[in-house]
């Protein structure tokens, strides 16, 4: 008998009908600390919150010693040992608030939190009201992050790593501000140590912070619309973030226009001017080092501003050093490598009004000797790999033109569990889409199948990395997914998170996900 068809509700709900925690309102204790119990306990006792799980000692920074600190000048400082008067949150939170300190090289989880500082209610989840340093202060804080697939609940004291009472991380620009450094602390015992963070991809953090929908584009070779669905991704509230290319060394090379090699940046806007008549597309770009700006066209002092009309100049530009700074479309798809955009709802891949997206995911392994079957260079394993069937419906032409032509997005991420980042080996992960004859069954497609049939669709090159994701076209008709790693007998977990466009009036029609 084949297997019983899935539909959205079920997968969705697959992993966590018997166990609803991992949710933000019931999320997973990490290290199982919970956070109620010991600020209750820390204030019966009239005691400070001191972290056993999170030392305040060399260990946390850099237990392998690859960052250039003399450890033993670090002094852990709760913020009241560092100022008068600590405050979490100083009027309000901002992208300008911080900069990256000078020892640790995580622009990528900044570049992150810069996007994060523009949706409160996002910020709020990640870190959550009516945490203080007034009444009821003991010392302890909470933050929430998703990590594959599940919320978890973070807590740490604020004991803080600084060297001659100077913050040697992320720090404010306002002294007696701390959620910046809270924040990456937070992140930094997730990740095992602060040295843990050390470089990343921007889409880490940006899926970390808000569990959505992720998208990445190559900017120089992709056919996608980048700027309208920037634009719509804007609209949506969507957190954005950029980088650069590396340079001939790994060094942070500044180039003579400003901008910064092998970096990460915040996509903060982006924004049509009419210049001469002409209308010109712009985006909006942070440096989270707080400073250090591109200096070509529509920089700070360009003469360009002054073909604009008045309004637009007033709305747009500032002289600040401030490390943000507006460029044209066509200098930001020459300047930077990829774009990273992640998204509570789906629906901003085409937010027309005909259409609307259904999100169907699910949680698999791949098992060395059952399910590990490798790329399709491995013919004779390559079927043993999970399989999904997915159906695609056919659109009315207004739904189906929409906003882009593109109606299903594929994700693939692999999940890991080891507690320090840094030992984390990615698997080279990716997928391939295969067309599904009508006449076939609902059963395993088996090895002969494959032999001389090619994808329809496929993730491109494999490469080691957390997560992989394809944008594109399908014809109406029903297709085959096939998660795997490049080499066969790689043990790994992953979830694969399905998005596809639908009719909005036929919302609750929602299109059929099997495993096979």
């Amino acid at each position: 008998m084949p297997p019983p068809r899935l539909n959205h509700q079920n997968l969705r709900n697959e992993s966590t009908a018997k166990d609803k925690t991992g949710t933000l309102d019931i999320p997973v204790k990490f290290l199982d600390q919970d956070y109620q119990e010991l600020r209750k306990s820390c204030i019966t006792n009239k005691k400070r919150f001191v972290d056993d799980k999170f030392l305040p000692d060399s260990s946390s920074i850099d237990p392998k010693k690859k960052l250039k600190l003399d450890l033993d000048q670090i002094k852990w400082l709760r913020p009241s040992n560092i100022v008068a008067d600590p405050q979490l949150i100083v009027k309000e939170v901002s992208r300008f608030d911080y900069s990256q300190g000078s020892y640790l090289g995580n622009c990528w989880f900044l570049a992150s939190v810069g996007a994060l500082t523009f949706q409160k209610d996002i910020m709020d989840q990640v870190m959550p009201a009516d945490q203080s340093f007034g009444k009821y202060y003991a010392g302890i804080f909470q933050f929430r992050f998703w990590r594959f697939g599940k919320w978890i609940e973070v807590v740490i004291d604020d004991k803080l790593p600084t060297i001659n009472g100077k913050l040697i991380f992320v720090h404010s620009k306002t002294s007696n501000e701390f959620w910046p450094a809270l924040l990456e602390k937070a992140y930094a015992k997730v990740c095992g140590s602060y040295a843990d963070m050390h470089a990343g991809s921007v889409s880490e953090a940006l899926l970390d912070f808000t569990g959505g929908v992720h998208v990445y584009f190559k900017l120089k070779k992709t056919s996608t619309d980048l700027w309208s669905l920037m634009d719509r991704a804007a609209k949506a509230k969507a957190l954005m973030g950029c980088s650069t290319s590396q340079g001939d060394t790994s060094a942070n090379t500044v180039l003579p226009n400003g901008i910064v090699q092998g970096h990460a940046y915040t996509v903060t806007e982006v924004f049509e001017v009419a210049c001469q008549g002409e209308p010109v597309r712009l985006v909006r770009v942070l440096n989270p080092w707080g400073k250090g700006e591109w200096n070509g066209a529509w920089s700070d002092k360009s003469s360009l501003w002054n073909k604009v009309s008045e309004k637009e100049r007033t709305q747009c530009r500032s002289l600040a050093n401030d490390g943000e700074f507006w460029m044209s479309m066509e200098d930001f798809t020459k300047n930077f490598e990829e774009i990273d955009i992640c998204c509570l709802s789906p629906d901003f891949l085409d937010s027309s009004s005909k259409c609307s997206w259904t999100t169907t995911r699910y949680n698999g392994s791949w098992e060395s000797g059952t399910t590990a079957g490798g790329c399709i260079n491995n013919k004779d394993s390559f079927w043993t790999n999970p399989q999904f069937r997915v159906r695609i419906e056919e659109l009315d032409e207004e739904c189906a033109s929409g906003q882009c032509p593109e109606n299903i997005l594929v994700s693939l991420m692999q999940i890991h569990e080891n507690r320090y980042r840094s030992l984390v080996s990615n698997y080279s992960i990716g997928f391939s889409v295969y067309l599904i004859p009508p006449e076939m069954k609902d059963e395993k497609f088996p090895a002969k199948f494959f032999y001389h049939r090619r994808s329809v669709e496929d993730s491109g090159n494999f490469i080691d990395t957390r997560h992989v994701m394809k944008f594109f076209k399908l014809e109406p008709g029903e297709y085959l997914i096939v998660p795997t790693t490049f080499n066969s007998k790689e043990s790994a977990k992953f979830m694969l998170s399905i998005f596809t466009k639908s009719e909005s009036h036929k919302r609750k029609k929602k299109p059929a996900m099997t495993r096979v």
